[in-house]
């Protein structure tokens, strides 16, 4: 089975300071899709520079934790705090996303809403996944599958990584076997995971060592440096060390040496 890679970047739109390594690390480097966060401060300017970046494929990264809706905080009431933000607990937002019939319904809305503004960029939808991974969640699969069909989803990423914790394992492939059914796209595994803000040329290096036949999608957190306002969780992450493995004549030769051919995800729809 042939090798075939995709190198893309998370967080498209939250800073100019991410969009600014994003068009390098596409321009100048291997970086070949980016995936937008629609509501995020700088998502206006990072539609303007993909419009300039023909070739650099945009998906829709959905936000639905560690961030701030794109409707009303008032129409999603049950998914947000006082101050209108998403919750950052995760096991808590999965529970409430199960059980509370209002925030299953406040779900749908949000996540059409995202679409939607996705839709109005012009932008060619190339894939989708969602912040923090969520979309592994079945209620948040569901959704997206249903509303996601309505605006030309055909590729979704899986978050599957070499040696998952094994309570993760039903979970991963239940979305496997949901997706495939559907007949959306998927990658086989993803690397960037454990290593997650930490994507260093020699971490690059080393996960291009082990890469296993089939679809694997290597994904990135790159910036020309920290922003103000920047959240706590994301402050320590080495955005010069990612964009510089993104940009390194090294590792693009290591792609070659390997015997990778990179792709984005429509290209394994063609």
């Amino acid at each position: 089975m042939a090798k075939r890679l995709i190198v893309s970047a998370d967080d498209y739109g939250l800073s100019l300071e991410v969009n600014e390594a994003v068009e390098r690390a596409h321009r100048d480097g291997i970086l070949k899709a980016a995936s937008l966060m629609v509501a995020a401060p700088a998502s206006d300017d990072a539609v303007r520079r993909a419009r300039a970046l023909p070739t650099l494929r945009v998906g829709l990264h959905l936000v639905l934790v560690n961030g701030r809706p794109i409707l009303p905080p008032e129409r999603v009431a049950p998914l947000v705090d006082r101050d209108g933000n998403f919750p950052s607990d995760l096991v808590a937002a999965g529970v409430r996303f199960f059980f509370h019939p209002g925030a299953r319904r406040a779900l749908e809305a949000e996540i059409r809403a995202q679409f939607e503004a996705f839709a109005r960029t012009g932008l060619h939808l190339d894939h989708v996944n969602a912040q923090n991974h969520m979309h592994v969640h079945p209620t948040v699969l569901r959704i997206l599958i249903e509303v996601g069909r309505e605006y030309g989803m055909r590729a979704v990423r899986i978050p599957r990584e070499p040696h998952d914790a094994a309570f993760l394992l039903p979970w991963l492939a239940m979305m496997e076997r949901r997706l495939r059914r559907e007949g959306i796209t998927t990658n086989d595994i993803v690397l960037g995971i454990r290593h997650c803000g930490h994507m260093t040329r020699a971490c690059v290096l080393g996960l291009l060592d082990t890469l296993p036949p089939g679809i694997t999608e290597l994904y990135f957190h790159p910036a020309t440096g920290a922003w103000p306002g920047i959240d706590p969780q994301i402050a320590g992450y080495d955005f010069a060390g990612e964009l510089d493995a993104l940009t390194s004549p090294e590792v693009r030769a290591k792609i070659a040496g390997v015997g990778a051919e990179m792709v984005a995800y429509s290209d394994l729809r063609a």
